[in-house]
């Protein structure tokens, strides 16, 4: 017999379900199906409102007592049936019941938020106990909390079809769920066509909007072809569009952003540049904004608005020539750094404070990056480059300072990004961390022995980053080193060495281009020490895991030292090659060039090596970091200086450096003249000359 005070779940489990069971639910519970057919290899039945039978049963709430009277909340209780226990998941509202059974899941089944990111495998049971102690939900510190899934081209690159299809979006939207999420951006300038934004919206969450698309409308230029995106002089045409949106999406969950940018993420004055006080702009954005509103409110009752208070928008603000109505959410932004200070525009970084004072009312949220794309020093493939304690004090000091109706976490592409990902959903479901006790937490799930070896691996990953500034969050990606590589390139093939790159003056400062190479190439140097030595120790404790840990261990922490240190072996390789250059040494500033390539590439082949199984092609669309375009430019550079001592018959350095010298002065060109490719006569070069 079993133990009377205990529900039994097994391969025989009932679950009673409400009769008419909404969109949100079923995928929920679609989900339990899946999770009960992995751990006891047998689906559960399912049976509509049949409670006396059922080991589950599934329901809404009928009093306050069964579970907490607020949105989203849970309860589990319990009823006795002729010696039988039934565990009763009862939900205030459908996020609740979803919830409720993803609570289920992991609690009991064992299926962690991020199994499919991870590959993490469901352990096999034949039943499972769950004590009869009624649970009630926690009330989450957010009320809005969630992903703008941003940047997203390895998602959109994994399949062939195009926009991203169900096959792509389910497992990014069962994550958010399974990490208490409620709000989602799904994708970035995506086609309307596409399934995202109705799938997030069956699914449950609350969709919320780009604030370069205030109310989700369609960009005007893509509308209105031709004709100049002035709100002045086209009032009717913008107005035309916010509509199409609101009556759209008008009976969906919908977190409004109002807002009004310029086309392709600018200030709006670039195309209308009459606007060119800060008193005129903000005026014609507090006019936009409550047009927008006062329009919303027309169509839906009680709407939830927000406004970013993003770039040019937080200095107007700041400056108060803004005015925004108390009840829409106003949403700070970090830096992209995970500071919440103003973000660097170019090369001017003001750094002023992203947060609400005391004379700031209403509600306040924010929008935080733990992946970011801004062509300097940002993190995409790779994890945020600053350690965990500096999301923990900012996400913080914002609940601290009021900002907590509102939080939505840049997520970019999911798969690279777990661990802070799963740090700050803590953070808005708890309001605060012990960062050291969810490490752990967090190793022990994804790994299944060497748990301390692998926490001070993870935690020295945010040691090793190069830190290229005076500020605590001046701490480099992996695009540090593409970025800034090719513009090197382009300003050096372009003729322009003479003349410094005011595009790189945001990390060097205003110096010369000979020593704003010297600049990061010290810096690279001084990184790729502790960068090479992570790397051994990493690879040292790999061998010691089991074959599953050590396939995630290298697609979670080690692909990404990888592309740390071949893009700083890379970068360097690239300004020893200048450096020779303005000596005169062209067959030496060849040879650097060319290993300047081999050490990208050695990226690519890690990026290639994580694409087992059911990621095959998930980094084929590695468009922002873009590793291929950096070797294009290498490549390009490396014939340039093939050019300069090795042309016109490319046959010369052979010749003088690697023909032998008895054949040198006899040789017969007519036989002689097949010429080595800039590989193998960079290889033999760099034997002739280093002996390796």
């Amino acid at each position: 017999m079993h133990n009377v005070s205990h529900v039994v779940i097994d391969r025989h489990c009932i679950i009673s379900v409400p009769e008419n069971i909404t969109k949100p639910v079923q995928h929920a519970l679609d989900m339990i199906i899946r999770d009960h057919k992995k751990v006891f290899g047998h689906q559960p039945e399912l049976k509509v409102e049949s409670e006396v039978e059922a080991t589950i049963t599934i329901r809404y709430t009928n009093n306050k007592d069964e579970c907490p009277d607020r949105p989203e909340a849970f309860g589990f209780r319990f009823t006795n049936n002729n010696g039988k226990w039934t565990l009763n998941i009862i939900g205030n509202d459908d996020l609740g019941i979803i919830y409720g059974l993803l609570h289920y899941s992991q609690q009991y089944l064992g299926v962690d938020p991020f199994w499919f990111w991870a590959d993490l495998q469901v352990n096999q049971k034949t039943e499972i106990h769950i004590p009869t102690s009624k649970f009630d939900s926690a009330e989450q510190k957010v009320k809005y909390r969630g992903w703008f899934v941003n940047d997203e081209v390895c998602l959109i690159g994994w399949k062939e079809e195009y926009p991203p299809t169900k096959e792509i979006w389910y497992p990014v939207f069962e994550a958010l769920l399974r990490c208490g999420g409620n709000m989602v951006i799904p994708g970035t300038d995506l086609p309307r066509s596409g399934i995202h934004g109705d799938l997030a919206t069956e699914m449950g969450l609350w969709v919320t909007h780009h604030h370069a698309e205030p109310l989700g409308a369609e960009m005007f230029l893509r509308a209105f072809p031709g004709k100049r995106p002035s709100y002045k002089e086209h009032p009717d045409l913008f107005e035309s569009l916010w509509e199409e949106a609101i009556q759209k999406q008008k009976d969906d969950k919908i977190v409004w952003v109002l807002s009004f940018r310029g086309q392709g993420d600018a200030p709006f004055w670039l195309y209308d540049p009459e606007f060119d006080t800060p008193e005129k702009r903000g005026a014609l954005i507090s006019k936009v904004v409550y047009k927008q509103y006062e329009m919303l409110r027309k169509a839906v009752e009680h709407p939830v608005c927000c406004m970013a208070l993003y770039g040019e928008i937080a200095e107007l603000y700041k400056e108060g020539h803004i005015q925004v109505p108390d009840n829409i959410i106003k949403v700070w932004a970090d830096n992209g750094y995970g500071k919440m200070v103003s973000r660097r525009q170019g090369n001017e970084n003001y750094r002023i404070p992203a947060l609400p004072t005391a004379k700031d009312t209403g509600e306040h949220g924010m929008y935080y990056h733990i992946t970011f794309h801004d062509l300097q020093a940002s993190n995409h493939l790779t994890m945020f480059p600053s350690p965990p304690e500096l999301i923990k004090e900012e996400v913080e000091k914002s609940f601290f300072a009021g900002v907590s109706s509102y939080l939505l976490l840049n997520s970019g592409n999911i798969r690279p990004h777990l661990y802070p990902l799963d740090l700050v959903s803590k953070l808005w479901s708890h309001g605060t961390i012990d960062v050291e006790e969810h490490l752990q937490e967090f190793i022990s799930r994804l790994y299944s022995s060497h748990n301390q070896e692998l926490i001070k691996l993870y935690k020295s990953f945010f040691t090793r980053t190069i830190k290229y500034g005076p500020n605590a969050d001046d701490k480099a990606g992996e695009e540090f080193y593409h970025h800034p590589a090719r513009k090197i390139i382009g300003h050096w093939l372009q003729g322009k060495a003479e003349s410094p790159l005011q595009k790189l003056f945001w990390a060097t400062g205003d110096i010369s281009f000979t020593d704003q190479v010297k600049w990061f190439k010290e810096k690279c140097e001084n990184g790729l020490v502790g960068w090479e030595e992570l790397l051994i120790e990493c690879q040292q404790l790999s061998s010691k895991l089991s074959k599953t840990d050590q396939q995630r261990f290298y697609d979670q922490l080690i692909l990404q030292v990888v592309l740390h240190v071949s893009g700083c072996k890379g970068f360097i390789s690239l300004c020893k090659a200048y450096l020779s250059f303005i000596q005169n040494d062209h067959p030496l500033d060849f040879v650097h060039a060319s290993q300047s390539i081999w050490s990208y590439r050695e990226g690519q082949k890690a990026l290639k090596q994580a694409e087992h199984g059911k990621w095959e092609n998930f980094y084929r669309a590695d468009w922002l970091t873009n590793i291929e375009s950096t070797i294009y430019s290498l490549e390009a550079l490396r014939k340039f200086l093939r050019m300069q001592g090795d042309s016109p018959d490319f046959f010369l350095w052979y010749k003088e450096y690697l023909m032998p010298e008895t054949e040198k002065h006899i040789y017969l060109e007519n036989t002689h003249r097949n010429p080595l490719s800039d590989d193998e006569l960079a290889i033999r070069l760099a034997e002739d000359f280093w002996g390796n």
